[in-house]
């Protein structure tokens, strides 16, 4: 009986020791980042931008697998099945973690249980975009233009129930207009359609759309920002036009598979806080329309919970239902 008592706490220790000693050689090998969308989009350039350094902080190659499709959520279960070694790890955003549970019950994993939550590395502001052609200058003109045309115009997204989705939603339950939903497997070949003109407008994160803004080939009309940005002075807010409901960010974290152990979870969040802060990332992430955050697995976890709860009340609203787009 004596043996047993002390057999117990002796493989405790063992346990928390070996667990110490797996941390320590962590990573002997290269790490693979699951990106749950397409290239192009902005959950693909805030994983390479911060992915290259973070490997390099690491020691080890971060290599980005961008998985579509579902709506972020083919990608997304595939990190929360993997193996909880720190060899996968995946990006976490409102449409994965927030919108897909709150519009699909089939969907193949449960975003508060399924994962372990490592940091938020950057939020973004989103932006109502238009190709040149369509008949606005600015807001004004577009909304008229838009409730004069019930039906006959549409907007397109990264996918049915993505972050883009349930802004445009929002919006047309802000303004009480009827715009048509154009789902995409991601926010890159949605863009290539919005500016090759087969499809009116997007609600995109800015990162995916800056550049085609500054090259004159898309046409900015508002943005979901508490401020107006340095670099587009002259678009206004949501929250300026009369909007606040429309006028919440995106953000993008890092996410591990359920069951990771915590002192690999720390280093990641150690490494990834350290390269939000060097200031040729931060650049990079100004420059494409993101803000680094870089906070704590704690916090990050209460974000993916109040996104949730938001979320489930606009689908709800909207009677949103996922059709596998």
């Amino acid at each position: 009986m004596k043996l047993h008592y002390l057999a117990v706490p002796l493989m405790t220790s063992l346990s928390i020791m070996a667990s110490a000693a797996y941390a320590e050689s962590y990573p002997n090998k290269p790490i693979r980042l699951i990106v749950p969308f397409a290239p192009g989009g902005t959950t693909d350039i805030v994983a390479r931008v911060v992915g290259d350094k973070l490997g390099k902080e690491l020691g080890q190659p971060v290599v980005i697998e961008n998985r579509g499709g579902g709506g972020g959520s083919i990608g997304a279960t595939a990190v929360a099945k993997a193996d909880p070694d720190g060899y996968t790890l995946g990006i976490s955003t409102i449409s994965t973690h927030a919108v897909n549970a709150a519009c699909n019950p089939k969907l193949g994993y449960n975003p508060l249980t399924d994962f372990t939550p490592i940091t938020n590395l950057a939020r973004t502001p989103n932006v109502l975009t238009v190709n040149p052609k369509f008949p606005a200058q600015d807001f004004k003109q577009y909304i008229d233009y838009v409730k004069k045309s019930p039906g006959k115009l549409n907007y397109a997204t990264s996918g049915t129930c993505s972050i883009q989705h349930m802004v445009g939603e929002q919006f047309k339950l802000a303004t009480g207009t009827f715009i048509l939903h154009i789902p995409y497997r991601g926010a890159g070949p949605a863009l290539n359609d919005l500016l090759g003109g087969q499809v009116d407008m997007m609600f995109d994160n800015l990162p995916s759309s800056m550049s085609h803004i500054q090259a004159n080939k898309l046409r900015p009309l508002a943005i979901a920002w508490n401020k107006r940005l340095e670099a587009l002075p002259n678009v206004p807010t949501f929250a300026e036009l009369g909007l606040p409901q429309v006028n919440d960010p995106a953000w993008y974290g890092l996410v591990a598979p359920p069951k990771t152990p915590d002192d690999i979870v720390k280093k990641i969040n150690a490494a990834a806080v350290k390269v939000l802060a060097m200031p040729e990332v931060r650049e990079r992430l100004k420059q494409s329309g993101a803000e680094p955050v870089g906070n704590t697995p704690a916090e990050h976890a209460a974000e993916i919970k109040t996104e949730l709860d938001k979320m489930k009340n606009l689908v709800k609203k909207q009677n949103i239902r996922f059709d596998g787009t």
